[in-house]
């Protein structure tokens, strides 16, 4: 589900990318817009950050929600700047806009739009009573708010490339410590105990990265149909 995700989330950008310049012709209104519509994520992101990092008594230094274009022609929405300290708080660090994503996805899609409900709906079986629920849902109190923050905060809270700088040490020695682990006998101990916790944890992440993936593809669709339709009344295209 994660996976599926990233590739969601870059297609939806370039998308509304393509579309913002078609119909504005201009590249710093483009990402002014384009930061404006993120903005709630992009705060959220680089707050957590932030927020870990104090947690962690890690020290940091400039705190900035300005977009810029890098040299390597991508886009910087914000940043945090963070003293590198060792790999585990460096991971954390790195992790906490997943984290805190995450955990906004679940409550706004659990305890706002109740899709929890209809996810037990379509795994009994009950196709008609899903569909009838999802015709319900855009009924929901505040839903197009709720829909646009899962939207903004899902699709902006993947760890960036320097994010992820500690993720590869830190794997490869958790690698060797459950092989350690297994290797001394307590691979059955982890099966019977650890394991059960486990899955239900990650078949709960995946639920909401789901929800996630379904958020970004009713987005998909309009974007990539309108993004045609400028092409084909300018007769041109963004490349």
């Amino acid at each position: 589900m994660l996976l599926p995700l990233v590739f969601l989330q870059r297609l939806l950008h370039r998308e509304i990318q393509a579309v913002f310049v078609l119909l504005t012709r201009n590249i710093q209104l483009t990402i002014g817009l384009f930061s404006f519509l993120f903005f709630p994520g992009v705060f959220l992101h680089e707050l957590s950050h932030f927020i870990m990092a104090k947690i962690l008594r890690v020290r940091t230094g400039n705190f900035s929600l300005i977009p810029q274009t890098l040299p390597n022609g991508r886009l910087q929405m914000g940043y945090v700047e963070v003293v590198s300290t060792d790999i585990v708080r460096d991971s954390l660090i790195g992790l906490a806009p997943l984290i805190a994503g995450t955990m906004f996805v679940a409550y706004a899609g659990i305890y706002k739009l109740q899709v929890n409900t209809l996810w037990n709906v379509l795994r009994d079986g009950q196709l008609e009573l899903f569909w009838m629920g999802l015709g319900f849902l855009p009924k929901v109190p505040d839903f197009l708010l709720w829909f646009y923050l899962t939207f903004a905060i899902s699709s902006t809270m993947m760890p960036s490339e320097s994010d992820r700088h500690a993720w590869l040490p830190l794997g490869l020695w958790t690698a060797a410590l459950l092989a350690l682990a297994i290797f001394s006998g307590a691979g059955t101990w982890m099966l019977e105990n650890l394991a059960p916790l486990l899955d239900n944890f990650l078949f709960s992440v995946a639920l909401l990265f789901g929800f996630s993936n379904a958020v970004h593809i009713v987005l998909l669709f309009p974007f990539f149909i309108f993004h045609r339709l400028l092409v084909y009344i300018m007769q041109v295209d963004v490349r």
